[in-house]
């Protein structure tokens, strides 16, 4: 094969590798603001046309398990955030951690508490429900976290309390450090811990403390301070 020959067959496949990805960016979108709309609205939303999208998509239901797919791969990944230690601590990071993802997280989120998709998300989040569970199994031996509960059940509303605030940023429309920091408050408050402790714990944690993004108004101070010197230099030169 020439190289003129090879270039020719990279270039639609960097195309139609750019066109897939353009749909799920769009699924994501559309499917996380409204989770029944037409296959049309996500074409137009990803600027191509319904033809396009059915070469990549069979149905509505090949379009969504590769959504799941996508959405999963990157909230398995982070599971790797969770660390050894005090177990409290490494479940309020993961959780802190998958709100990084917000955007992959939304959609997902919904998806994952659908009847109709309920099987299929469970089954692509097996890893990170895996690290969950296993880290609740471990607390609880430890005696780190409550035992009052079976451990399958505590593993579980983690999730659904993760979920649950996840979801409600969509309607809320908040999301930085007060969500952040509002969903760490709702896995520990899950955990056993009452709101001051957990505020507290959030405070006293170097790793939590680290995820918190930084107030709007703690940005603007700091950049006033790194902006004052420059000013009076120009004021002197004035």
């Amino acid at each position: 094969m020439t190289a003129t020959a090879a270039s020719a067959t990279r270039t639609p496949r960097r195309d139609a590798e750019r066109n897939r990805t353009a749909i799920l960016d769009a699924a994501a979108t559309v499917l996380g603001e409204t989770p029944d709309a037409p296959l049309e609205a996500i074409a137009q939303e990803a600027g191509l046309s319904r033809r396009a999208l059915y070469g990549h998509f069979r149905d509505r239901e090949t379009l969504v398990r590769a959504l799941i797919a996508r959405g999963a791969e990157r909230l398995n990944g982070v599971a790797g955030s969770a660390v050894g230690g005090d177990e409290r601590i490494a479940l309020a990071l993961l959780a802190a951690r998958i709100w990084e993802e917000i955007e992959q997280v939304r959609v997902v989120a919904r998806l994952a508490v659908s009847d109709a998709y309920l099987e299929i998300a469970a089954e692509a989040l097996a890893p990170l429900r895996s690290t969950i569970r296993a880290l609740v199994d471990r607390g609880i031996l430890s005696d780190t976290l409550r035992g009052d509960l079976p451990p399958g059940l505590l593993a579980r509303l983690i999730e659904d309390s993760a979920i649950a605030v996840l979801v409600e940023s969509v309607r809320g429309g908040f999301g930085g450090e007060q969500g952040t920091r509002l969903v760490m408050l709702s896995v520990l408050s899950t955990l056993g811990l009452g709101w001051r402790e957990a505020g507290q714990l959030i405070e006293s944690a170097p790793a939590l403390r680290a995820v918190l993004p930084e107030p709007a108004a703690a940005r603007t101070r700091a950049r006033g301070r790194r902006e004052a010197p420059r000013a009076a230099e120009i004021r002197r030169g004035l």
